[in-house]
């Protein structure tokens, strides 16, 4: 009965970014579990690759998401691109400019990732200024653990591995497992 329930889901969803998204890419095999939050700008473009999954359901998810999946483009021009068999449960992807998730990657939920620090930094500017971006790159099979926060221009190696509860500020090299807050190198990956 579920699985009925997701495909049907999934079916309604497609049908509505089909007709009324027209800066959504999508490619087949994209799988919903209840419904997310988009908000595309009409300049902006959010494109999903294959065998994409946007989790939002805690009934099957293994901890408590706080929130449905988040996919925010809604600045001019911004773009957020998921590649082919990424999994994202109960996590907010917001774009100013750019963020880029590799092939094969788990979002786990409740994470953060932003490529905007939202606000200027100047006391005169915080409340009328969204602040600096910088685009965010997530390499292909990236795991991102529990409630993490990838902050603007980072860069995460393919293969790596970002512990749960962690705070990204700088960039991870291939392979490597980090964790913390800022998150550190713990240690490499063994092939």
């Amino acid at each position: 009965m579920i699985k009925v329930f997701y495909f049907v889901n999934t079916v309604l969803f497609r049908l509505i970014l089909t007709f009324s998204k027209k800066n959504v890419v999508f490619q087949k095999g994209l799988r919903i579990n209840k419904w997310p939050i988009i908000n595309i700008n009409k300049n902006a473009q959010l494109i999903l690759g294959e065998n994409v999954i946007l989790n939002s359901s805690n009934k099957s998810y293994h901890v408590n998401m706080f929130a449905p999946v988040k996919i925010l483009c809604d600045k001019p021009n911004a773009v957020i691109k998921i590649g082919d068999f990424s999994r994202i449960h109960g996590s907010c992807i917001h774009a100013f400019e750019k963020i880029e998730i590799g092939n094969n990657c788990l979002i786990a939920a409740n994470c953060q990732i932003i490529d905007s620090n939202g606000h200027a930094t100047e006391k005169n500017m915080r409340l009328s200024s969204q602040g600096s971006t910088s685009p965010i790159k997530i390499g292909n099979n990236v795991w991102i653990g529990t409630g993490c926060i990838i902050l603007p221009g980072v860069t995460i190696g393919d293969g790596s591995i970002v512990a749960a509860g962690s705070v990204v500020t700088k960039s991870i090299p291939e392979n490597s497992i980090y964790g913390g807050n800022p998150a550190q190198f713990l240690r490499k990956i063994e092939e």
